[in-house]
């Protein structure tokens, strides 16, 4: 929420900006919220946290899902500053893909906030808000060592749990190559893997280690089902899979449910990380499947 809470803030910032020459924004004025989709909770749910912060201040919401299609997000925003929205926040489907309409916003003095995701290739952006998001990897890469072993506790920095010796199979999933995060969440992560790997305490059995190589377009989960589906024919059917890297709660439940397919149950599912609370990985924890 702390972040959500920053946007509002920024929105109000931006808007009493324009209070002094225009009626509308003094009174509140028109936002437009652009998320990238409905098929994550987390998107849903940000967006809505959005929506009642800044009305709770008075502004007059629009708030638009674009279902990860990106010019779509791009009509939707142009409608926005049709309507006379004061201000744009938005969370890009494609960082790289909004350049013209975020051009239209600067030529009508809207300011934009980018909200998680990086807005690049567009000089057009006043805020930006998001977490420390290679951070979140090396707290994703930590939990997955504690999680199998090779780790002792959350404040290790060297392999010193009880299966410390390995060797031990893993493999990662990352996100989408069109979010700047996506970069950030990697690197973090392999930052505490890599030397682990170096060492052979960890082996990638498919030999997947860069993140053209595992990334998955739209973070859609039935992508990283298939893959993974993949990865368990070509690699694992005579060796069991330890370990999977992911950033996603959506990720990583299309990583289980593809290791069920190939015949582990909830006892001898590897551990499995992912990110955003989401109410069906929640759940899935709770079902002591995924671990975090």
């Amino acid at each position: 929420m702390t972040r959500i809470a920053a946007v509002a803030a920024a929105a109000a910032l931006v808007l009493s900006g324009c209070a002094a020459t225009t009626t509308d924004s003094a009174e509140g004025g028109l936002i437009g919220v652009s998320m990238p989709t409905q098929s994550s909770t987390r998107w849903i749910s940000d967006g809505e946290s959005i929506k009642a912060e800044l009305e709770a201040q008075g502004f007059t919401v629009d708030l638009q899902y674009a279902e990860d299609d990106i010019p779509t997000q791009v009509s939707q925003l142009e409608g926005m500053l049709t309507k006379g929205a004061k201000a744009l926040i938005i969370a890009a489907i494609d960082g790289t893909q909004l350049t013209d309409v975020l051009q239209a916003a600067a030529d009508a003095s809207v300011p934009v906030i980018a909200y998680d995701r990086l807005i690049r290739d567009s000089a057009n952006v006043n805020y930006y808000a998001t977490f420390d998001n290679f951070k979140v990897g090396v707290q994703q890469a930590t939990s997955l060592l504690v999680g199998m072993g090779v780790y002792a506790s959350e404040e290790s920095t060297s392999a010193d749990g009880p299966n410390a010796a390995g060797p031990w199979n893993i493999e990662l999933v990352a996100g989408s190559l069109d979010d700047n995060n996506a970069f950030f969440f990697f690197n973090g992560a392999m930052s505490i893997l890599q030397p682990l790997i170096d060492s052979g305490v960890l082996v990638v059995k498919s030999g997947q280690l860069t993140i053209e190589q595992v990334a998955t377009l739209r973070w859609d989960g039935a992508v990283a089902q298939k893959r993974m589906e993949d990865i368990l024919v070509g690699n694992y059917a005579d060796d069991t899979l330890h370990g999977v890297l992911s950033p996603y709660d959506g990720l990583s439940r299309g990583v289980i449910a593809a290791l069920v397919d190939a015949g582990y149950s909830k006892d001898t599912l590897p551990t499995i990380v992912g990110q955003d609370a989401e109410t069906a990985s929640v759940q899935s924890m709770l079902d002591g499947e995924q671990y975090s």
